[in-house]
């Protein structure tokens, strides 16, 4: 047999920082860094969170996609149910103006496997009187939404895979008449957040890795050269996101256990890393919620391979969680 021995030199071996799952990229390797801390334990079980987000009494809502289920954590942790429905997976959160919860559904599953018919509810602060914003019918796969200060909102079209462009962004109008295309054609649009200002409206690209910002000369309506990808992520995948109240963008990386955080045009400015991650557990955090009037902020998580169930961490970010609902 032919004897091959390479010298030292030309051995490539692992550093104990990539032999995990998602070893943090080289280039994000020197952000500024923090690490989160556990904070509630919603189950052993491996439970699909999205969608936090703060209502005006303080109450953590988020939500139990496979379960059907809009959950509320009040200030004192304790865990109600306010909603459940199960065949509409629900997958983000909203609260309007005056006090309604508006809840993104990616729909039932089809034979295909795959997510079909979505909508927008609305149910009342208790949870009760549903009623539908968005039909199935419009044909939508509804991911994630984020009001306007006009009280229109923007929703994420989760259709589509890395080769099959069919989801994007919409904006939808105040008084819900008219479904306005912003982004089309994208590889499974996820998540989305608005600045301060109503004046950018960010997207990510769930099956492309990519990072959409568009500057907006009215709701709904691009600005002349307005639409860019500042950021394009390496490994899987760009989930939910929010901003804060100096327009950094806050972007949980699905199957890495952190969130990315990003100027206000789009460049890497820090991260934050949940613990255990280099035992690959807690990979899938999909969502984040900031603290309004504060820096505090938190993240939801589920472990897959490990299975240590399903946590919402909590640590603190660059600046003040903005309170949407006076913002509307």
């Amino acid at each position: 047999m032919l004897q091959i021995q390479p010298s030292e030199s030309n051995t490539l071996s692992y550093l104990d920082s990539t032999r995990c799952l998602a070893p943090l990229p080289f280039c994000e390797r020197d952000l500024p860094t923090a690490i989160a801390e556990p904070w509630f334990k919603v189950g052993d079980s491996s439970v699909a969170l999205e969608g936090p987000a703060f209502d005006r009494q303080g109450n953590l809502l988020f939500v139990d996609v496979y379960g059907g289920r809009v959950l509320r954590l009040s200030p004192q942790r304790e865990l109600t149910r306010l909603f459940v429905e199960k065949d509409l997976h629900p997958a983000g959160i909203a609260i309007h103006k005056d006090g309604r919860i508006f809840v993104a559904c990616v729909g039932p599953i089809n034979a295909s496997g795959q997510f079909d018919a979505g909508s927008v509810i609305a149910l009342d602060a208790d949870g009760g009187n549903r009623q539908t914003i968005v039909p199935p019918e419009a044909g939508h796969v509804v991911d994630d939404l984020v009001f306007d200060r006009a009280g229109g909102f923007y929703f994420t079209d989760f259709r589509g895979t890395s080769t099959e462009a069919t989801g994007g962004l919409f904006y939808v109008t105040p008084d819900h008449s008219e479904i306005v295309p912003v982004l089309p054609h994208m590889c499974a649009a996820n998540g989305v957040a608005l600045s301060p200002d109503d004046k950018v409206v960010w997207a990510t690209e769930y099956c492309a890795n990519r990072l959409h910002r568009v500057e907006l000369a009215s709701p709904g309506v691009r600005a002349r050269g307005g639409v860019s990808v500042p950021y394009t992520f390496a490994g899987r995948a760009p989930d939910s996101m929010r901003t804060d109240a100096d327009g950094n963008a806050y972007v949980a990386l699905n199957w890495q256990a952190r969130v990315l955080v990003l100027s206000p045009f789009g460049i890497p400015i820090g991260q934050i890393l949940l613990p255990g991650r280099e035992e690959n557990k807690y990979l899938k955090s999909t969502s984040l919620a900031l603290v309004p009037g504060s820096r505090d902020l938190v993240i939801v998580a589920r472990d897959v391979v490990r299975g240590e169930g399903a946590m919402i961490f909590t640590a603190r970010g660059l600046a003040l969680g903005f309170p949407l609902f006076s913002h509307q």
